[in-house]
């Protein structure tokens, strides 16, 4: 009995690698695709220069949209190191194509108009929508060599400082008005991208120095030294690159991604928010508190971002082991979907606002 006991548990764990092979295959594919359709529209220019923001846009929606099949998810995916390896193949491919196109688009190959464009487009997606999110996994890790190389992604494009903001600030206060991340029931896009950027800066500064203060033993620079360094040295590097033109794209490209961050931050959590217990607690957050999409190839693009609550609930988990809880909120379309619509407020408000459940009796104010 013992041994068949023992194969039938041998025969289980190889099932459970393979299927991890075959999510995190799907996985690499998904995220490395455009890196290999902007390298080639680079070289060939042209119509091929388009080939990766159609992909990122209109493939990408077009498989959510009408290919069924699961999204990828793979319990006990923090067994499988190959994980965090293409999560570092991620991080150094965005270091690297970030500094290519850069000094491409500044004037360092010759293409034309058009080809900038959509080469811009195409890296400002893949940025945005995968750089984004390899960086989120990775400031979560609890290797600091993983975590650094997080931060790193982040400061290259300006951002450093929201590792802070969002493990210290976002997972405490979220689905709270002492959140800036969180939008407001009614907020538009644009008011909160107005209050978010800053208020998370601030936030994050005014919790690391808190946190600082309490370890009096802890040396070390502060970690916004690190942001703001990172980032400075990520416009020198663009200005010796490309000139005053390298610096100009470096800053749209940064200024792009941040956007496409903060949309993804305005969509997750808009209107939700966590009610006052007796006694003046704030309830635990849960998944009736985060928008989640199961759309699975945006889903695979993204790094499972789209399944937001499980995430809050278990913050290191693996990205391939993220799942969807069966009674959380859901969106009506893919997270990138409605990533655009929350550009049109009117529009954004119609689909959404009925899909809110009752506000709490009072503002979630700690």
């Amino acid at each position: 009995m013992q041994v068949k006991e023992r194969v039938a548990a041998l025969v289980g764990e190889l099932r459970a690698q393979d299927e991890a092979a075959r999510a995190l295959r799907l996985f690499a594919a998904m995220t490395l695709a455009p890196v290999g359709l902007l390298l080639a529209g680079l070289v060939a220019g042209g119509v091929v220069a388009w080939a990766a923001p159609v992909f990122i846009s209109l493939i990408i929606w077009t498989l959510d949209r009408f290919a069924a099949r699961a999204a990828p998810h793979v319990p006990g995916a923090d067994e499988f190191p190959a994980a965090d390896g293409l999560s570092v193949v991620l991080a150094a491919l965005h270091l690297a194509l970030l500094a290519l196109m850069v000094w491409a688009l500044a004037g360092g190959v010759a293409l034309s108009a058009g080809a900038k464009v959509a080469l811009f487009l195409g890296t400002a997606l893949w940025i945005g929508q995968v750089s984004n999110s390899n960086a989120h996994e990775l400031i979560h890790r609890q290797d600091r060599a993983l975590r650094a190389l997080g931060v790193a992604v982040y400061a290259s494009i300006g951002y450093g400082h929201h590792a802070s903001a969002h493990r210290h600030v976002h997972h405490r206060f979220v689905a709270t008005w002492d959140d800036p991340n969180t939008a407001r029931r009614g907020e538009p896009f644009y008011a909160f991208l107005a209050r978010a950027w800053p208020g998370e800066f601030v936030a994050g500064h005014r919790m690391e120095t808190t946190l600082r203060a309490r370890l009096r033993g802890r040396r070390g620079l502060h970690p916004y030294v690190a942001y703001l360094a990172g980032a400075a040295l990520a416009a020198v590097l663009a200005l010796a690159l490309g000139g005053l033109a390298g610096g100009a794209v470096w800053v749209g490209l940064a200024g792009y991604a941040q956007l496409q961050h903060l949309l993804s931050d305005y969509v997750q959590h808009y209107g939700l928010e966590r009610a006052r217990l007796p006694g003046g607690r704030l309830e635990p957050a849960g998944p009736q508190h985060s928008w989640d999409a199961g759309h699975w190839a945006s889903s695979a693009l993204m790094l499972n971002a789209p399944r937001h609550a499980d995430h809050h609930a278990h913050p290191g988990r693996a990205y391939p082991a993220l799942t969807l809880p069966p009674d959380g909120m859901r969106l009506p379309y893919s997270l990138p979907f409605m990533a655009m619509l929350a550009l049109v407020p009117p529009l954004w408000f119609r689909v959404m606002d009925r899909r809110l459940p009752p506000a709490p009796a009072r503002p979630a104010r700690l």
